[in-house]
């Protein structure tokens, strides 16, 4: 059974998430692995952490990927409701060398810092500075 403590406990400190918001997990016993959250959608850092997640975990590199895939997974819409109730995110990994613990500290290295300041993450860009 893989150690999801690592990595949820990242997740959480990420503004857009937050405790409350890690909501399951499992692996097949052997290498494939995957943790599923939900982001507070109405969080001014919402899209942001979607951003950051998905350069780090699905393009860091165009040469040599991470074996990791972070989605939207959802029921259908028009059984359930809106996405801030039912829209959830899911890591997945299907590599034997990449654990949990592992993809955390690779996140701990490359996600703005420190992860739960919010300041940290809004990103200052050319744009911004011409508008002040």
């Amino acid at each position: 059974m893989m150690d999801f403590k690592s990595l949820s406990e990242l997740l959480m400190q990420i503004p857009a998430i937050g405790s409350k918001r890690i909501l399951a997990h499992g692996d097949n016993g052997q290498q494939a692995w995957w943790i599923k959250f939900s982001i507070d959608l109405d969080h001014p850092l919402a899209w942001q952490c979607v951003q950051e997640l998905g350069h780090v975990l699905n393009y860091l590199s165009t040469d040599e990927r991470l074996p990791t895939r972070f989605l939207p997974v959802s029921p259908p819409p028009y059984m359930n409701g809106t996405a801030q109730q039912f829209l959830s995110w899911v890591i997945e990994c299907n590599h034997a060398d990449f654990s949990p613990a592992i993809i955390a500290e690779w996140l701990d290295a490359r996600l703005p810092q420190p992860l739960s300041d919010p300041s940290a993450w809004h990103i200052s860009t050319t744009l911004d500075e011409q508008s002040h």
